[in-house]
Protein backbone atom coordinates (compact mmCIF):
# COMPACT_ATOMS: atom_id res chain seq x y z
CA UNK A 1 0.00 0.00 0.00
CA UNK A 2 1.62 3.61 -0.96
CA UNK A 3 0.99 5.98 1.30
CA UNK A 4 1.70 8.62 -1.03
CA UNK A 5 0.20 9.07 -4.56
CA UNK A 6 2.27 8.02 -7.70
CA UNK A 7 3.29 11.11 -8.77
CA UNK A 8 4.38 12.98 -5.52
CA UNK A 9 5.72 9.38 -4.55
CA UNK A 10 7.92 9.59 -7.47
CA UNK A 11 8.99 12.57 -6.99
CA UNK A 12 10.10 11.85 -4.03
CA UNK A 13 11.90 9.31 -4.51
CA UNK A 14 13.80 10.72 -8.07
CA UNK A 15 15.14 13.69 -6.21
CA UNK A 16 17.90 12.02 -4.86
CA UNK A 17 18.80 10.23 -7.93
CA UNK A 18 18.64 13.46 -10.02
CA UNK A 19 20.82 15.42 -7.74
CA UNK A 20 23.39 12.10 -7.94
CA UNK A 21 23.11 11.84 -11.74
CA UNK A 22 24.02 15.64 -12.62
CA UNK A 23 27.10 15.47 -11.14
CA UNK A 24 27.85 12.33 -12.77
CA UNK A 25 28.65 14.34 -16.14
CA UNK A 26 30.79 17.21 -13.92
CA UNK A 27 33.61 14.73 -12.84
CA UNK A 28 35.72 17.80 -12.80
CA UNK A 29 34.61 19.15 -9.92
CA UNK A 30 32.82 16.07 -8.03
CA UNK A 31 34.13 14.45 -4.80
CA UNK A 32 36.20 11.43 -4.46
CA UNK A 33 33.95 8.30 -4.97
CA UNK A 34 33.53 5.74 -2.00
CA UNK A 35 34.89 2.37 -2.87
CA UNK A 36 33.28 0.30 -5.23
CA UNK A 37 30.95 -3.19 -4.24
CA UNK A 38 32.91 -6.22 -4.71
CA UNK A 39 32.27 -8.34 -7.60
CA UNK A 40 33.46 -5.45 -9.94
CA UNK A 41 35.15 -5.94 -12.80
CA UNK A 42 36.17 -4.18 -15.49
CA UNK A 43 35.22 -5.88 -19.45
CA UNK A 44 38.06 -6.11 -22.05
CA UNK A 45 38.01 -5.35 -25.52
CA UNK A 46 38.95 -7.59 -28.33
CA UNK A 47 40.28 -4.57 -29.95
CA UNK A 48 41.53 -1.56 -29.62
CA UNK A 49 39.95 1.57 -30.39
CA UNK A 50 41.46 3.66 -33.53
CA UNK A 51 41.61 7.61 -33.31
CA UNK A 52 41.67 7.78 -37.01
CA UNK A 53 41.03 11.13 -37.32
CA UNK A 54 43.50 12.82 -35.14
CA UNK A 55 45.96 15.14 -36.69
CA UNK A 56 49.76 14.85 -36.43
CA UNK A 57 51.17 17.57 -34.18
CA UNK A 58 54.07 19.39 -35.54
CA UNK A 59 56.96 17.15 -35.70
CA UNK A 60 54.79 14.54 -36.04
CA UNK A 61 55.77 13.38 -32.87
CA UNK A 62 51.70 12.46 -31.80
CA UNK A 63 48.72 12.64 -33.21
CA UNK A 64 46.58 15.07 -31.32
CA UNK A 65 42.54 16.33 -31.71
CA UNK A 66 41.12 20.13 -31.92
CA UNK A 67 37.90 19.48 -31.16
CA UNK A 68 35.65 18.16 -29.21
CA UNK A 69 33.17 16.12 -31.55
CA UNK A 70 28.98 16.42 -31.15
CA UNK A 71 28.48 13.71 -28.25
CA UNK A 72 25.06 13.33 -28.84
CA UNK A 73 25.73 11.52 -32.06
CA UNK A 74 28.48 9.15 -30.33
CA UNK A 75 25.93 6.74 -29.17
CA UNK A 76 23.77 4.43 -32.20
CA UNK A 77 20.21 4.98 -31.13
CA UNK A 78 20.14 1.11 -30.58
CA UNK A 79 22.38 1.53 -27.99
CA UNK A 80 20.37 4.35 -26.14
CA UNK A 81 17.46 2.05 -26.44
CA UNK A 82 19.12 -0.52 -24.30
CA UNK A 83 20.82 1.23 -21.92
CA UNK A 84 18.02 4.00 -21.42
CA UNK A 85 14.49 2.28 -22.07
CA UNK A 86 12.16 5.29 -22.81
CA UNK A 87 14.54 7.84 -23.49
CA UNK A 88 14.92 9.53 -27.42
CA UNK A 89 17.76 8.54 -29.33
CA UNK A 90 18.99 12.50 -29.64
CA UNK A 91 20.08 13.03 -26.17
CA UNK A 92 20.47 16.25 -24.68
CA UNK A 93 23.54 18.46 -24.80
CA UNK A 94 24.58 20.58 -21.83
CA UNK A 95 25.54 24.11 -22.34
CA UNK A 96 29.19 24.46 -22.50
CA UNK A 97 31.29 27.67 -21.97
CA UNK A 98 33.96 26.42 -24.83
CA UNK A 99 31.82 23.43 -26.73
CA UNK A 100 35.22 23.55 -28.91
CA UNK A 101 37.21 21.74 -25.88
CA UNK A 102 34.27 20.17 -23.87
CA UNK A 103 31.33 19.18 -24.52
CA UNK A 104 28.23 16.29 -23.10
CA UNK A 105 25.19 14.59 -23.91
CA UNK A 106 22.86 13.04 -21.83
CA UNK A 107 19.64 10.83 -21.86
CA UNK A 108 17.47 10.00 -18.96
CA UNK A 109 14.48 8.51 -18.67
CA UNK A 110 12.00 6.47 -16.33
CA UNK A 111 10.49 3.53 -17.69
CA UNK A 112 7.66 2.16 -15.34
CA UNK A 113 9.98 2.46 -12.08
CA UNK A 114 13.11 1.84 -13.82
CA UNK A 115 14.80 4.93 -13.96
CA UNK A 116 18.29 5.05 -16.14
CA UNK A 117 20.77 7.84 -16.53
CA UNK A 118 23.85 8.16 -19.23
CA UNK A 119 26.10 10.75 -19.96
CA UNK A 120 28.88 10.57 -22.91
CA UNK A 121 31.50 13.60 -22.25
CA UNK A 122 34.48 14.71 -24.28
CA UNK A 123 37.02 16.79 -23.40
CA UNK A 124 40.30 17.82 -25.47
CA UNK A 125 43.18 18.97 -24.15
CA UNK A 126 46.30 21.16 -25.37
CA UNK A 127 48.79 18.50 -25.51
CA UNK A 128 49.05 14.59 -24.80
CA UNK A 129 50.53 15.23 -21.81
CA UNK A 130 48.25 17.62 -20.06
CA UNK A 131 45.67 14.91 -21.14
CA UNK A 132 47.61 11.93 -19.47
CA UNK A 133 47.68 14.07 -16.28
CA UNK A 134 44.17 15.05 -15.95
CA UNK A 135 43.40 11.02 -16.84
CA UNK A 136 45.74 9.95 -13.72
CA UNK A 137 44.44 12.61 -11.71
CA UNK A 138 40.75 11.51 -12.04
CA UNK A 139 41.76 7.83 -11.81
CA UNK A 140 43.41 8.60 -8.27
CA UNK A 141 39.90 10.40 -7.35
CA UNK A 142 37.58 7.83 -8.31
CA UNK A 143 39.04 4.45 -6.44
CA UNK A 144 37.95 1.31 -6.57
CA UNK A 145 37.69 0.72 -9.83
CA UNK A 146 40.13 -1.13 -12.64
CA UNK A 147 41.50 -0.77 -16.16
CA UNK A 148 39.75 -1.74 -19.06
CA UNK A 149 42.47 -3.03 -21.64
CA UNK A 150 42.37 -2.15 -25.27
CA UNK A 151 40.34 0.37 -24.88
CA UNK A 152 41.80 3.82 -26.10
CA UNK A 153 44.93 4.70 -25.08
CA UNK A 154 44.28 4.36 -21.07
CA UNK A 155 40.90 3.68 -19.79
CA UNK A 156 40.02 2.80 -16.10
CA UNK A 157 35.99 1.44 -14.87
CA UNK A 158 34.78 1.93 -11.50
CA UNK A 159 31.08 1.22 -9.96
CA UNK A 160 29.92 2.46 -6.84
CA UNK A 161 26.57 1.78 -5.04
CA UNK A 162 24.74 4.63 -2.80
CA UNK A 163 21.63 4.59 -0.84
CA UNK A 164 19.74 7.96 -0.45
CA UNK A 165 16.60 7.49 2.10
CA UNK A 166 16.26 4.01 1.80
CA UNK A 167 16.99 3.93 -2.15
CA UNK A 168 19.27 2.54 -3.88
CA UNK A 169 21.79 4.07 -7.08
CA UNK A 170 24.54 2.72 -8.17
CA UNK A 171 26.68 4.31 -11.09
CA UNK A 172 29.29 3.58 -13.42
CA UNK A 173 31.94 5.46 -14.44
CA UNK A 174 34.74 5.01 -17.66
CA UNK A 175 37.35 7.15 -18.03
CA UNK A 176 39.08 6.70 -20.97
CA UNK A 177 42.15 8.83 -22.74
CA UNK A 178 42.69 8.89 -26.57
CA UNK A 179 45.98 10.86 -27.42
CA UNK A 180 45.48 14.47 -26.27
CA UNK A 181 41.31 13.50 -25.74
CA UNK A 182 39.54 12.36 -22.38
CA UNK A 183 36.24 10.60 -22.75
CA UNK A 184 34.20 10.34 -19.76
CA UNK A 185 30.80 7.93 -19.57
CA UNK A 186 28.78 7.72 -16.12
CA UNK A 187 25.73 5.76 -16.59
CA UNK A 188 23.28 5.02 -13.48
CA UNK A 189 20.19 3.38 -12.12
CA UNK A 190 17.38 3.07 -9.86
CA UNK A 191 14.52 0.82 -9.62
CA UNK A 192 11.93 2.99 -7.24
CA UNK A 193 9.38 0.06 -6.89
CA UNK A 194 11.97 -2.16 -5.32
CA UNK A 195 14.13 0.97 -4.22
CA UNK A 196 16.88 -1.71 -5.52
CA UNK A 197 19.81 -0.46 -7.93
CA UNK A 198 20.36 -2.33 -10.84
CA UNK A 199 23.45 -5.18 -10.38
CA UNK A 200 27.29 -4.29 -10.35
CA UNK A 201 27.64 -6.11 -13.39
CA UNK A 202 24.42 -4.36 -15.65
CA UNK A 203 25.77 -0.76 -14.98
CA UNK A 204 29.76 -1.22 -15.71
CA UNK A 205 29.30 -3.64 -18.90
CA UNK A 206 26.70 -0.43 -20.02
CA UNK A 207 29.02 2.35 -19.02
CA UNK A 208 31.61 0.26 -21.55
CA UNK A 209 29.81 -0.60 -24.10
CA UNK A 210 28.72 3.50 -24.41
CA UNK A 211 31.96 4.46 -23.82
CA UNK A 212 33.43 2.01 -26.86
CA UNK A 213 30.74 3.88 -28.84
CA UNK A 214 32.02 7.78 -27.30
CA UNK A 215 35.35 6.46 -28.46
CA UNK A 216 34.95 5.18 -31.68
CA UNK A 217 33.31 8.38 -32.34
CA UNK A 218 36.16 10.53 -31.67
CA UNK A 219 38.05 8.33 -34.31
CA UNK A 220 35.32 9.49 -37.14
CA UNK A 221 36.03 13.24 -36.03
Amino acid sequence: MRSLPLPLALTARLTPVAVLACAGWALTSGPTAPPAPAGHQAAASKAPAKAASAAPSPGGAQRTYTTAPAPCAAVPAATVKSLVPGAGPAGKEIPSTDTGLRRTCSWNALKGYDYRWLDVSYEIGASEQEATQEYRQRVAEKSGGGPVPGLGDSAYSVVNLTTEDGQQTREGVVLVRVANALVVVTYNGSDFESRKAPATDEINKGAIKAARSAVAALGRG
